[in-house]
């Protein structure tokens, strides 16, 4: 396993959304999550759109972002029902938002559905100063579908695009990191997510291309890099 010797454990931290989407969340799973969100300074901590003011209240003064995942898992609501989970999130404080794209839409190749869904989700977020990130969903999709997002993505301009929801049966591949980053190039982020678990997996993000990492295992992954970052130091 190999350390780069410019990403220091703050920095690996500062590249984390720190995630609980689970359906039986309760209030102390989330009074866990940014506790150690705040801890670690995490990028952001990733949640249904629900608990999004609970959240903010848990984070205020810590520099810590609310994402919001809207439509999430499936993708499959009409894109007025997905601006209004989005205007709703936003009121309740979200600083980013993940939403996941209607894969059917480009399965069937109505990629003027998928821009126009794109355009409009991006300019809402964008109005409201808050970053919009896109879930492609990468398991459902052909190497071709995916390189087609993305280059509705490099005209469109989120802030970001991303792997998975790490919902579907596969999560983030390196391979799919990289076509999604060589298509974007320098104007959109990658970021990678579902089934990260290891420093070694996220390792390999990296060094694909990703610029943030989401998952549920960000302390693990920051306290198994902590300890080869000061061996490596030492």
């Amino acid at each position: 396993m190999e350390i780069n010797r410019n990403l220091t454990p703050e920095k690996l931290a500062g590249m984390m959304d720190h995630t609980f989407l689970k359906a039986y969340a309760v209030r102390s799973d989330f009074e866990k999550l940014c506790s150690e969100a705040r801890s670690y300074g995490f990028a952001m901590v990733a949640i249904n759109s629900g608990p999004v003011k609970l959240c903010k209240e848990l984070l205020t003064g810590t520099g810590v972002h609310v994402g919001a995942a809207i439509s999430f898992p499936l993708g499959q609501m009409a894109i007025e029902s997905k601006l209004s989970e989005t205007r709703q999130a936003i009121e309740d404080g979200a600083d980013e938002i993940d939403y996941v794209l209607n894969i059917g839409a480009l399965k069937m190749g109505n990629d003027a559905y998928i821009q126009h869904e794109m355009k409009s989700m991006v300019s809402l977020c964008h109005q409201s100063g808050v970053l919009c990130k896109v879930i492609f969903e990468n398991c459902y999709l052909t190497k071709e579908e995916i390189a087609r997002a993305a280059r509705i993505a490099a005209e469109v301009r989120p802030d970001f695009i991303k792997t998975s929801t790490g919902f579907g049966p596969s999560g983030a591949v390196p391979e799919d990191v990289a076509l999604m980053k060589e298509i974007v190039g320098s104007q959109v982020r990658v970021k990678a997510a579902g089934g990260i678990r290891t420093w070694d997996t996220c390792r390999l993000m990296l060094e694909a291309g990703a610029e943030r990492i989401g998952t549920s295992n960000s302390v693990h992954i920051c306290e198994e890099y902590k300890l080869l970052y000061r061996s490596f130091q030492s």
